[in-house]
């Protein structure tokens, strides 16, 4: 595996590969989600590129930017032990400079939901997956649909923007008792993680609902607030479109449920795709 940190020497490097490129961008503390994405990048592409590259400008003030988990070492060692061809690990003075051009997620779906919460957080990831695909020109890029309006966005960047990327979702992995993999899980206190399995029953609830017919959007979000009434905090529950469009009735193969709760001070999003 080829440890690269130098801007130049990944251009250089990128211009011998021969064959498809899958590329996996993370911000690195890698589990099992990430070994998701990893795998199917390594069944469907000629080579492997990962990056590791906690973002400064998708966090906002007051955010975990300085106390996100950074696990360089043992990164390192599930890359290569995953069969990774390029670990990419850039330094931000590299990555960004002063006055430099700047793109903008898109004007609703950049702004609702998560872009509501954190304002300006999808300008960021928007800017840097840019900058990463031009470096490293991958054939395919692979994401969790974990993140969904991140998926959805950088869906539409590649599709807007004429970006020669393939966009591929990845469904999300989960503990075995339903916790949504996270690198942010590591914040949470063992009582605080018992309390934030409410969040993935809620949306068992949905789902068997909305298997037994149950297609009202209002009385599934009533549900699924009464699911999770040991969570600390709910910021929100919302049934949307694949446009992350309110719905009044879930559309089957058009509808995702989205979860975002805070359990002590840790932030925690989920959902499910219909």
């Amino acid at each position: 595996m080829q440890i690269i940190k130098n801007i130049e020497e990944m251009q250089a490097f990128r211009s011998e590969m021969r064959g498809s490129v899958g590329f996996v961008p993370t911000m690195g503390a890698l589990h099992r989600g990430h070994l998701s994405l990893i795998r199917r990048a390594r069944e469907e592409n000629d080579h492997v590129v990962v990056s590791i590259f906690v973002n400064p400008t998708q966090f906002l003030p007051g955010e975990d930017f300085e106390r996100y988990p950074r696990r360089e070492e043992a990164d390192r060692n599930i890359c290569e032990r995953a069969g990774v061809d390029v670990l990419f690990v850039p330094e931000a003075a590299s990555v960004y400079h002063d006055d430099e051009v700047t793109l903008k997620a898109p004007p609703y779906l950049g702004y609702v939901l998560e872009g509501h919460r954190r304002p300006g957080h999808f300008d960021g990831v928007v800017q840097v997956v840019m900058k990463l695909f031009n470096l490293v020109r991958p054939t395919r890029a692979y994401f969790g649909k974990k993140d969904a309006q991140q998926l959805c966005i950088l869906q539409k960047m590649v599709e807007d923007l004429f970006v020669p990327v393939e966009i591929v979702p990845v469904d999300t992995v989960r503990e075995e008792d339903g916790l949504a993999l996270s690198s942010r899980n590591v914040y949470l206190s063992p009582e605080e993680r018992t309390r934030a399995l409410g969040v993935s029953r809620s949306l068992k609830r949905a789902s068997r609902l909305v298997m037994a017919g149950e297609l009202d959007t209002e009385t599934i979000k009533v549900a699924m607030r009464e699911t999770m009434r040991e969570i600390d905090t709910i910021e929100y529950i919302e049934i949307v479109d694949r446009g992350f469009r309110p719905l009044k009735r879930v559309e089957i193969g058009n509808t995702i449920i989205l979860v975002a709760v805070k359990v002590g001070r840790t932030r925690l999003i989920d959902n499910l795709w219909i």
